[in-house]
């Protein structure tokens, strides 16, 4: 940013992303079992960009880890994961801009929560450049990775993404305000969309717009 549901319902393959230091990429689908997150995945080389005016995150986990790509020369892109076990988000915009034979750059645009918050339970957005306003509650940085409440994701876990006993930081609330980020995929158990638009149009102009 997943079997998409208009209108509000969840997404359980998807392409989109958004939330701090974090953060899918439109053509990226992540299959779930019961709110699960399956199995990594190499991501597409694309990245998007996300902007948001408001995310509320509870259980927040943020660690280092590597991408991989099937394509390109540097094949492993350094990420910061960020992780809640829940979140609610205002104002989400999610854009990617991609080749498309016979037309050229197209981009794809999703934008929901204007009305009510876009809501996301187990979600995990790997990204590398972030913007906002942050605002954390019991917040414990330099706790060992795999002794956080949140932890990293079962696709981490699987593919050797994150070196085990690493560096992470942790918080019981994290508060985002005017986010602004790059991001490489995100994964999420759910994710339920209210007054979902979806926008495609030709060239690059119609991309979120990020102020940094």
């Amino acid at each position: 940013m997943e079997s998409l549901a208009r209108g509000g319902t969840r997404w359980k393959r998807f392409a989109v992303v958004m939330v701090p230091s974090v953060a899918a990429t439109a053509a990226i689908g992540v299959a779930l079992s019961q709110g699960a997150l399956a199995a990594s995945f190499s991501v597409s080389g694309q990245q998007f960009k996300v902007t948001a005016s408001h995310l509320v995150g509870e259980d927040f986990v943020q660690y280092g880890a590597a991408d991989t790509t099937n394509s390109g020369k540097d094949k492993n892109k350094p990420v910061a994961v960020v992780g809640f076990k829940s979140a609610t988000i205002n104002d989400l915009c999610q854009s990617v801009v991609v080749p498309v034979p016979l037309i050229g750059k197209m981009t794809m645009k999703l934008q929901a929560g204007s009305q009510k918050p876009v809501e996301a339970k187990t979600l995990y957005i790997d990204a590398d450049d972030l913007h906002a306003d942050a605002e954390f509650t019991n917040i414990d940085i330099g706790v060992d990775v795999d002794k956080t409440k949140t932890g990293p994701s079962a696709g981490d876990r699987a593919k050797g993404k994150y070196k085990p006993g690493s560096f992470a930081q942790q918080a019981d609330v994290a508060v985002f305000d005017n986010v602004e980020q790059r991001a490489w995929a995100t994964t999420a158990g759910t994710f339920t969309l209210k007054g979902l638009h979806m926008e495609v149009s030709k060239g690059s102009d119609a991309e979120c717009k990020l102020k940094k």
